[in-house]
């Protein structure tokens, strides 16, 4: 090629031109076509990280119970007995708005082969998906409508045949996800601590071999595509979503789990975004190794690729392996008996570059390391957006009763329960499910192994992210723990998976600056360091981006599997007790977007000290058996959190709080909980809860058929008909 034409074809694949000049100086030479599409992959946002890097250094990563942070395929944590989960959360936003189904299918598949790489097998898995408004006729709905459906039934199918339990989640609607719905995959799995493998090829010699499904041509691209923001054409860019077989990743699982059970491999990465040309980079360059890969030993299921196909391609479920000198047969024979394919299609090397070959001839040779250290770092911009200097004093002074609020927000869709969604998972496959989907608050597994149970929240309040990113960001790992917290389990850890517009303008760079910010000063407070994550930048389509969406995936261990602490109403006759103080704090409220139709506001006081308090007490009396049911206060503030309380318990409350304004039973203060104590558990609650720093107001009993809140009141068999029944009217409207 021609500096020119090569130049041309660099730009098109999403190189600037700098870069080009940085790929001249590092090969000494023009690259060819193979080596245009495997650096611009490496150096995609999607891939090298280059414009948020810079604010991921930092944050906490350490603790004594962290067995493995960033840098690997999940991170690690041990939980006792010998045990260790492992646990990661990352987008497939692009993929899942041009195709839902497959998109968000294949999102699961990836983050499943994340977590088993990793020696562990998958036993819970969860979702953050964020949409548009569904409600109405509008196209916007009806568009946004059609990608949920798709989406939830792209994350069913394949979880469901994988046999892993969907267990919790969070659905949202904002109409800033109307061009670029959010689809973020969790999953969790079990290993022994000692038995953990990492993304690792070292040692001359070792073979490289690729088992998996065979390799087409879908997913070409795909990295690059998830490195730029939508336009008005992007259903072109259909063919650049991967295609997922859910049954071959099952055999695929039980194949690496039964290798993992023999001395046979150095380490083991998954083919993920950038397939063949990530992993195999990611491996050797942990370690300073070279490697040697013929191209043409790649088993293909299409004819006439090429090595750009193959090196480029995102055909799922695949992986690669460093192999130990010696074992190749061995692990063929396993693969092969799982009807997988394998084979050897290299070595390690001690060259330091990356040596590709074609029927015997070099059609690429690239240095691994430079590749790796002088892969961009941005210094962007930064610029405090506009709009944060006209959405501060709002007044909340119109005339409407706390009854008309409430009969509001207790449909908005929001709150209501989404079992249509739910129901399409299978949340008891593998039986271990202790709390699920629809239980409120924080999700929880039993380890029957150890008689431990885990738990784990995903969350983030994406309104009070975009009033204030460092606030909101770190109000997200707060909320994320507590509801760990009132499943009685200590929260331990977080992975997260930061979803932001375009980095190339300088509000969008300030507001993940000051996300970053905040992340790290709550899990440093916290004591939840971060142990991976992932970050999705682009998400915006014809100039308009999302909201900060910073979500948060936090796990927490419980010692005691059989004192799961519920979060809903367990018995007629129960006192209900107000953890924490009220202010009138409406910032990003549900009740301002509601009524006054605004996102504005100032956000509620964040004090790590306060969250804390709350944690270690809602734990400790859990333990010491004083408490029936906790649910943190959030969305829509105490009424809202009451009368979920007593609609998935069935049961009635008669509540009276005592406030400075009567609005602010619908007040998002952050750092509350509402408890139920036993009548004859009060004198031990009390006693128990004055060893704490934590504000206690007894508010009321539970019982009867009628939710009475500070005066609003709702028959309980009509809020269950709202609360279970008007979100599956929504979605359905159109089918």
């Amino acid at each position: 090629m021609s500096q020119q034409s090569a130049l041309e074809i660099a730009l098109a694949h999403s190189m600037t031109q700098d870069e080009y000049e940085t790929v001249l100086k590092m090969l000494g030479r023009e690259p060819n076509y193979s080596e245009i599409g495997v650096i611009s992959a490496m150096w995609s946002e999607h891939c090298s990280y280059k414009s948020s890097k810079k604010y991921l250094n930092g944050f906490p990563t350490k603790a004594p119970w962290v067995i493995q942070g960033p840098g690997e395929n999940a991170g690690v944590i041990d939980i006792g007995e010998g045990y260790a989960a492992v646990f990661k959360m990352e987008s497939h936003n692009h993929p899942s708005f041009i195709e839902p189904y497959q998109g968000a299918a294949t999102g699961v598949g990836g983050i499943m082969r994340d977590v088993f790489t990793m020696g562990a097998r998958p036993v819970a898995s969860m979702n953050l998906i964020q949409f548009a408004g569904i409600e109405g006729d509008s196209e916007t709905a009806k568009k946004h409508r059609f990608l949920l459906r798709g989406v939830v039934d792209g994350i069913g199918g394949y979880g469901n045949c994988m046999g892993v339990p969907t267990i919790g989640g969070q659905t949202g609607f904002e109409e800033c996800y109307a061009g670029n719905n959010l689809v973020n995959a969790f999953n969790l799995g079990i290993c022994k601590s000692d038995e953990i493998f990492l993304g690792v090829a070292e040692g001359i010699g070792n073979p490289v071999m690729y088992v998996g499904s065979k390799t087409g041509r879908d997913g070409l691209g795909g990295a690059v595509m998830s490195s730029a923001a939508f336009t008005e054409d992007s259903e072109s860019k259909r063919p650049t979503v991967q295609v997922g077989d859910p049954f071959t990743e099952k055999l695929l699982l039980e194949a690496c789990l039964e290798l993992f059970k023999q001395d046979l491999i150095i380490g083991i990465q998954d083919m993920g975004a950038a397939g063949l040309t990530s992993s195999s980079f990611e491996m050797a360059g942990r370690t300073g190794s070279g490697m040697k890969m013929d191209l043409d030993k790649v088993p293909a299921r299409e004819e006439g690729m090429t090595p750009y196909d193959f090196m480029l391609s995102e055909s799922q479920e695949r992986m690669l392996i460093c192999a130990k000198a010696g074992c190749e047969q061995a692990v063929i024979d396993i693969f092969e008996k799982w009807e997988l394919s394998a084979a050897v299609i290299g070595e390690v090397t001690d060259t330091g570059n990356m040596e590709l070959y074609w029927h015997g001839d070099l059609v690429a040779d690239i240095p691994i390391q430079p590749l790796s250290e002088e892969a961009p770092i941005l210094d962007r911009p930064v610029a405090e957006p506009e709009y944060l200097k006209t959405i501060k004093d709002i007044k909340l002074d119109k005339n409407i009763s706390n009854q008309e609020a409430f009969d509001a927000l207790w449909s908005d869709m929001e709150v209501v329960d989404k079992s249509w969604v739910y129901n399409q998972y299978d949340s008891m496959v593998q039986t271990n499910t202790v709390k699920g989907p629809g239980q409120l608050d924080g999700s929880v597994v039993r380890i029957k192994e150890t008689g431990k149970a885990l738990a784990m929240s995903a969350d983030c309040n994406t309104r009070q992210c975009y009033i204030d990113p460092e606030l909101g960001s770190a109000a997200a790992v707060m909320e994320a723990g507590r509801n760990v917290a009132m499943t009685g389990a200590q929260p331990l850890a977080i992975t997260d998976c930061l979803n932001f517009g375009n980095p190339e303008n300088p509000e969008v760079m300030w507001q993940f600056k000051h996300s970053c910010e905040g992340i790290k000063a709550a899990c440093k407070e916290l004591n939840t360091p971060v142990i991976g994550g992932n970050v999705s930048l682009y998400n915006e389509t014809n100039g308009v981006g999302v909201f900060p969406t910073p979500a948060i995936a936090t796990v927490g261990v419980n010692d005691d599997m059989n004192k799961v602490l519920p979060s809903c109403i367990q018995h007629n006759g129960s006192t209900l007790y107000i953890l924490g103080d009220t202010k009138s704090e409406f910032g990003a409220s549900l009740y301002m977007k509601k009524l006054y139709g605004k996102v504005a506001g100032t956000h509620p006081e964040v004090d790590f000290e306060k969250e804390l308090h709350l944690w270690d007490f809602v734990i400790n009396a859990n333990k010491a058996g004083v408490l029936q049911s906790a649910k943190d206060v959030n969305v829509g503030g105490i009424a809202i959190a009451a009368a979920k309380m007593a609609v998935v318990g069935d049961k009635g409350v008669d509540i009276t709080i005592p406030l400075n304004d009567v609005k602010d039973i619908f007040s998002e203060t952050l750092s509350r909980a509402i408890v139920e104590v036993k009548y004859e558990d009060e004198p031990l609650f009390e006693e128990l809860i004055g060893k704490y720093q934590v504000t206690c107001t007894k508010i009321g009993k539970s019982g009867g058929d009628i939710i009475n809140i500070n005066g609003i009141k709702q028959d309980l068999t009509n809020a269950k008909d709202i609360y279970f029944n008007t979100f599956r009217k929504v979605i359905e409207q159109d089918l």
